[in-house]
């Protein structure tokens, strides 16, 4: 029998706005974005605060007339941004108008907005999977053992590449590691009952914790998961170092400097501790 081989499919995830099915202006996904020139002098409403949202968001400011940043978080931080060019922080959208307004919660003013543009992610969608007990609930696959293994069909199912906010490509590593050496045998997983129990105790503490679903494979800023996966295939764990300079990169993103991208050393001591002599050892690794 031909083997097929099939790939992990992520589909655009568009919010559901109040208004949005008669709002009569341009909407895009940043997945389609390639410049900022078809913004210029537009009013520009970037939905999402993600690496993604804050790139975007600091780009098409050079060229807009306005941009305007909906976000659950920093509402601590509402109003200019004055590191950015034309920018303003906002909460989250309350509705939109089919005059081209744009309301947003616990605001009195809108925004006349020529565009929309949702940095909001991807949501996880397995077309080629009908698979009984296995869903997807608000972006949370499941049941998952350690994001990877559904109990019911384990060792023969595995997911690798679910997990976001960590340093994803040796995380991958370890989790392709982690199959390859069960699918060997070299590595033997706990019965399907217990990878079950251990799954719905993460949704327990996920749930006593009041953590939304969609945040179940989020990992930042744990550091557990990856060496659990060490320990699995007798790797050695992330270096501290490498923790240190994924954590200060994610703070120096999260600043909404606009030179975050531009200053390899962070303007302190420690910085240049991390990455070493050279400004490229950060590229490197």
């Amino acid at each position: 029998m031909p083997k097929q081989l099939v790939k992990l499919i992520k589909l655009v995830s568009c919010h559901s706005l109040i208004g949005i099915d008669k709002w009569p202006r341009k909407q895009m996904h940043s997945h389609n974005y390639r410049t900022p020139e078809p913004f210029r002098d537009q009013s520009v409403v970037v939905v999402g605060l993600g690496a993604s949202g804050i790139d975007i968001a600091r780009e098409i400011s050079n060229v807009a007339k306005q941009v305007h940043i909906a976000s659950r978080y920093f509402q601590d931080r509402l109003g200019k941004i004055d590191s950015y060019k034309n920018t303003w922080m906002h909460a989250e959208i309350d509705c939109v108008q089919d005059d081209g307004q744009v309301h947003f919660a616990e605001e009195s003013q809108a925004v006349h907005a020529d565009t929309i543009l949702y940095c909001t992610g991807y949501r996880y969608c397995f077309p080629f999977l009908d698979l009984d007990g296995l869903t997807v609930d608000d972006n949370c696959v499941g049941p998952l053992y350690k994001h990877v293994f559904p109990p019911k069909y384990a060792p023969n199912l595995s997911f690798i590449g679910l997990p976001i906010k960590s340093i994803i490509f040796q995380l991958f590593e370890l989790e392709s590691k982690w199959v390859a050496a069960v699918l060997s045998g070299r590595v033997a997983l706990p019965s399907g009952e217990d990878m079950l129990a251990a799954v719905l105790q993460d949704y327990r503490r996920m749930e006593e914790a009041g953590r939304p679903k969609r945040f179940a494979h989020t990992l930042w800023p744990e550091w557990e998961y990856p060496d659990w996966l060490a320990d699995q295939v007798g790797k050695t764990h992330l270096e501290p170092r490498h923790r240190e300079m994924f954590e200060k990169a994610m703070k120096s993103l999260l600043s909404l400097d606009e030179s975050y991208r531009d200053r390899w050393d962070q303007g302190d001591e420690q910085g240049s501790e991390l990455l070493g002599s050279s400004k490229n050892h950060l590229v490197m690794e």
